[in-house]
């Protein structure tokens, strides 16, 4: 650096030889000058113009196998992988290696699930015969008293100590069986929404009528004990639930909870349908009236399910569609698609005249057409008309497009407390087979909503067709107040309930729904992941293409600290998580109910997202029969293709299997622990020892899978020695390493801890809450998959996500066995330790010491990593730090640390950037994009808004409290308003909505061991080595550290980033109508139907001073 600071000055002093004497009559001027250019040309901006830094690939080649070498060493050491290796390696005469045949499996598979499945239809016809047969010998009496057991009341006394009316003792106890819950498994009890008054004279006779059920509810449990919450779901609203649970009500006290509005009572109460909803929009539905109508909607949506079709029309002077991207047709009534509507009905505003002769045209011609298409459920069609009043002559209307067959049902809904135009809307509903309501206030939405489920439900009541349906996943997070229960998916099983009375028989009166509720973990059991291979999988699908399981599937997302279901968690497309499958080829076949199989080349990540995997997966799926679902099966070609089957004696496997340092997979099914309640407490462990030593003889074990965990336990054992022999030479033991472990294809773990748990820095590491690093239901442990990915023998290292634990490496490698030319993975082995026990190696290594002979190299000599003028990294082959002189750069991606040098690799091909899609992602959204609730412009307006919402909410009170009447105070006593505040009213801040993002992910070329670069960079370069670290998936990455490039290169991140669509684009997207399998059966006419019972208005008695005094809040608030 002096040498070429020299000559520079040299230069100058030559150059300007004709003006020495000049020079020195300048004095101290000049010598200013020349010091400055001293300065300028000494620095190294200038210096790496005419050259750069030179970095000695050779001597990054030296550190880089050095290093390599030692850490290998270090893992074989402490992991005893070769030791495993080897043991496997002995038992390879003795084993057989058979190839999975995937076909015969997912057949399999989906036989044992059908079987299941059944045992859950019988269980719901006993009880639908049973409610059946004693609502036919119940003689309905008006002044029945009856005291049932209120699931709100039970265990509750009053203030001098006596139980509470409908309450009284009611024995709880805590059941493994129901999550842990306290339970009356001797009896159901009964819960009554707070809208719906629990003495009433239909409740009374209902609950003492359905009496019955408690018998057949205690033989099916003990008929199938592997049967979860068994119900009846009334028609007048009561719930009949076993076994009996303490209900918990909401924060405000109210159950809001209504059996009927739930998707099992709504689908097994009536065939699919498609309804076209009509509101008014008119001048005179301002005000309270409009609240209501929007409620009304939303009460209708909330009835419709993923079979059903519809669309929403708002008019006034002129007909609009409320999203005007579906205008002309029918959109699916999935979780997504309603939500949205919700969101565009709390926009609407008043405005004009109302004529509604144009809007009913419109909606019968989108019905006509879709029926003419195909398109649609093709069964049962509604219009539901939400008004104040029709004042037009629209007969001709009804001539044109619905009479005589009246294929098409209109249910209508007067609004408000006038009564003018009650017998128009009436008279429309009547000549169209529907049913005329009157909704005057919010509490009555509910009850008259309903109505439309009853009419509807009619032709198969008359029947008497016992359809049995199956639901979509949920979760149940209303039904119980334990975190356990609202994460659980779940589908249900019901089948509608119908009066066999004669004289009611054209009446079509619907009793109720009677279900029960398959756990969707419980079902996947039936396909052991041991079966699947290291990256195998099993899932379900729905008729109409949406996942019901899948270990992809994502339903929650976090808001704040709280965990919640996303809006669209049960409408989750196939090919949103299987996105390789761009052609839907697989989707296609799987909804069709065909048996078949696809193979995909995929790109799947580990480590949530931040890693990525090339695959090659073979797809195996067919239909479960009885049911809507179908069932794939997936195997990963290469380890996925082959299982090797091993024998041992049970004596010999049981006392391996007995150590201290061994465990099995708990979420795996080794003996059947739920089938006899004795057995609900035992760990999967307990279970397979007290069978093996005949103990307990009638448990239910995988015989396949208790073969191969024994084999594994006895090829295993040896490691337990191996390990304690280093532990217990404490001088020859490295600081920092904490634990050894290994797993095999069984579940089969082992592990041993070398530093005590007030040490250890990774304290959660393979404990029961450390799920990505144990056998779950759902996948094997991450370190265990991205092993099987590498060559059996290399040792893979990687940091785990930072978040969640301290600064701790892993270090894997695959074990496998070898029968001909056939090779199958038995296991995974590795160690974890600190990651200060390689950097303090790797800082050793990577510093040539001052007497090097520098004589024969070219550039910087001697190189070390702790001078200023280098950064030395070690990165994985994802692109991670593992090491840099920052300890806050462990953990990060390099590109973000160094955009210039990234990009350059990404360039070169030494790295490959992967595009990943997320079509379950949650982004931020702000609330103005949401709702265009007019900002508070002034004080006055404020005060304003303020004074109309008292009103509004004085005026409900008013009107609900004429009609609830003296004598039912305990009807409204506890109740509060249960429709929700408008998402304009949410407190502002940006709120989470579903989206699609890309994100990148970046993976290493392992053909390019070695490569260097000069990066230009402005008026500086920037030299960087990069060399392959032998026997590993890591790089050593030597770069130049005095030359800045980040203004002319930005970070690399990772960084997932929203898929923006083009508003036709994105309209497309939402009316585009997958292909889909229609239920089978449709009931949607019936000739013996009575269509005279279609409604009529109560008869209302209001003071005239009560009614004049409503009439002015009326015109405040609006």
């Amino acid at each position: 650096m002096q040498i070429a600071a020299a000559a520079g000055m040299n230069r100058w002093s030559w150059g300007n030889a004709g003006n020495a004497n000049k020079s020195d009559r300048s004095g101290p001027r000049r010598g200013r000058l020349m010091m400055l250019l001293w300065i300028i040309l000494s620095s190294p901006l200038c210096l790496m113009v005419d050259g750069q830094t030179k970095i000695s690939p050779e001597t990054v080649q030296q550190w880089a196998v050095t290093f390599g070498n030692q850490i290998s060493a270090l893992s074989a050491r402490y992991s005893g992988a070769k030791l495993l290796q080897k043991k496997y390696k002995d038992v390879e005469g003795v084993v057989k290696i058979e190839e999975v045949d995937g076909e015969e499996l997912v057949k399999k598979f989906a036989e044992e699930m059908e079987e299941m499945l059944g045992r859950k239809m019988k269980s719901v016809k006993r009880l639908a015969e049973a409610a059946e047969d004693a609502d036919l010998y119940h003689e309905y009496n008006e002044t029945m008293e009856f005291d049932y057991y209120n699931s709100l009341l039970i265990n509750t006394v009053d203030e001098d100590g006596n139980p509470v009316p409908l309450g009284g003792e009611f024995a709880l106890e805590t059941n493994e069986h129901f999550n842990k819950l306290p339970v009356n498994t001797q009896q159901s009890n009964i819960q009554v929404p707070t809208n719906v008054y629990n003495r009433d004279p239909d409740i009374l006779n209902g609950a003492y009528m359905s009496e019955a059920l408690n018998e057949v509810f205690i033989d099916n449990f003990q008929k199938d004990p592997t049967l979860t919450w068994q119900y009846f779901g009334s028609s007048t609203g009561f719930f009949r639930l076993y076994p009996g649970i303490q209900w918990i009500p909401d924060e405000n006290g109210v159950v809001t909870f209504d059996c009927r509005n739930r998707n099992w009572y709504i689908q097994a109460a009536t065939s699919p349908k498609d309804v076209v909803i009509v509101v008014d929009v008119s001048g005179s539905m301002k005000g309270l009236r409009l609240t209501i109508a929007k409620h009304t909607i939303n009460t209708i949506l909330d009835t419709l399910g993923e079979n059903d079709f519809v669309n929403i029309i708002a008019y006034s002077d002129y007909v609009r569609y409320v999203e005007p991207c579906f205008k002309g047709t029918l959109v699916q009534a999935d979780l997504d698609n309603r939500e949205h509507f919700k969101l565009l009905v709390e926009e609407l505003h008043v405005k004009g005249e109302g004529k509604v002769k144009n809007a009913m045209k419109e909606s019968f011609k989108i019905l006509n057409e879709a029926a003419a298409l195909g398109q649609g459920s093709l069964c049962n069609q509604a219009i539901m008309l939400i008004t104040d009043g029709a004042m037009e002559d629209f007969q001709d209307v009804f001539e044109e497009f619905n009479w005589p067959e009246r294929r098409v049902r209109v249910f209508t809904y007067l609004i408000g407390r006038e009564m003018t135009f009650a017998e128009n809307v009436k008279w429309i509903a009547c000549n169209n087979k529907g049913y005329y309501t009157h909704v005057s206030t919010l509490a009555d939405v509910q009850e008259n909503v309903m109505e439309y489920l009853h009419v509807l439900s009619r032709p198969m009541v008359i029947n008497h067709d016992h359809d049995i349906i199956w639901t979509e996943a949920y979760m149940d997070s209303v039904l119980f107040n334990s975190q356990a229960q609202s994460l659980l998916l779940m589908t249900s099983v019901a089948m509608p309930v119908f009066s066999k009375k004669k004289e009611t028989l054209s009446h079509g009166i619907l009793l109720g729904v009677v279900g029960t509720d398959v756990a969707l973990r419980e079902l996947m059991r039936l396909a052991p992941r041991y079966k699947l291979g290291v990256h195998g999988y099993a899932y379900l699908l729905t008729n109409n293409g949406y996942i019901l399981s899948h270990p992809d599937l994502r339903p929650l997302y976090k808001e704040g600290k709280k965990l919640k279901p996303k809006p669209n968690y049960n409408s989750v497309d196939l090919s949103e998580v299987e996105w390789e499958d761009t052609e839907e080829k697989l989707r296609t076949a799987m909804v069709k109910g065909e048996t078949g199989t696809l193979s995909l080349d995929v790109r799947t990540s580990v480590d949530k997202g931040r890693r990525v995997m090339f695959l090659k997966n073979d797809y195996f799926y067919t239909v479960i029969n009885e049911t809507p679902f179908s069932l794939g099966i997936v195997l990963t070609r290469g380890y996925g293709q082959y299982i090797f089957i091993g024998n041992v004696s049970v004596e010999e496997g049981l006392h391996d299997l007995l150590a201290p340092d061994l465990t099995i997979a708990n979420e795996w099914t080794y003996c059947e622990t739920d089938i006899d309640p004795a057995h609900r407490k035992l760990s999967q462990l307990k279970a397979v020892v007290l069978y093996l030593t005949g103990k307990e003889p009638d448990l239910e074990c995988d015989v396949l899978l208790l073969q191969q965990t024994l084999f594994d336990a006895v090829v295993t054992a040896p490691m337990e020695a191996y390990w304690t022999a280093l532990m217990l030479n404490t001088s020859g033991m490295d600081e920092g390493i904490e634990t050894a472990f290994l797993g095999t294809r069984s579940g089969l773990m082992r592990f041993q801890r070398y530093t005590g748990i007030e040490k250890r820095i990774a304290k959660s590491f393979l404990t029961s809450t450390d799920k990505e690093n144990m056998f779950t239901l759902d996948h094997f442990p991450v370190w265990y998959r991205r092993a099987a990915e590498y060559p059996a023998g290399q040792f893979l290292y990687y940091l785990p996500r930072q978040e969640t634990r301290g600064r701790i490496l892993i270090s894997t490698t695959a074990v496998t066995v070898t029968v001909g030319k056939k090779t199958a993975i038995a296991g995974a082995i590795g160690v974890q330790m600190t990651l200060d026990v390689v950097e303090s190696r790797f800082w050793a290594i990577v510093a040539q010491p001052n007497d090097t002979d520098c004589s024969n190299v070219e550039g910087i000599c001697p190189l070390r990593c702790d001078s200023l003028d280098i950064n030395c990294y070690v990165i994985d082959n994802n692109g991670f730090v593992l090491i840099s002189e920052q300890r806050n750069d462990a953990g990060r991606f390099f590109g973000e640390i160094d955009g210039s040098v990234m990009t350059t690799l990404i360039r070169m091909g030494m790295f490959k950037r992967v595009s990943l899609f997320d079509y379950q992602a949650m982004c931020k959204m702000n609330l103005h994009s949401v709702s265009s609730a007019r900002p508070l412009l002034s004080p006055f307006y404020g005060l304003a808004s303020a004074l109309k919402w008292f009103l509004s909410n004085f005026l409900l009170f008013l009107l609900e409290f004429n009609i609830c009447g003296f004598w039912h105070t305990e009807h409204f006593a506890d109740a509060k308003p249960s429709f929700s505040v408008s998402s304009a009213h949410k407190k502002k801040g940006d709120i989470l909505q579903p989206c699609d993002t890309e994100y990148p992910s970046f993976v290493y070329e392992p053909s390019v061991k070695e490569t260097n670069s000069i990066i230009k960079c402005g008026r500086c370069q920037k030299m960087f080595v990069v060399q392959q670290i032998p026997e590993s998936n890591l790089l050593l990455l030597v770069v130049q550290a005095d030359c800045d490039c980040s203004r002319q290169y930005s970070p690399i991140t990772l960084e997932p980033k929203e898929v923006k669509y083009i508003a036709s684009v994105k309209c497309d997207r939402m009316r585009s109508q997958k292909i889909r399998r229609r239920p089978e059966s449709c009931h949607a006419y019936h000739p013996q139907e009575n269509a005279n019972d279609c409604g009529g208005a109560s008869v209302i008695s209001l003071s005239a001073s009560l009614f004049l005094t409503c009439l002015s809040f009326s015109a405040l608030v609006s």
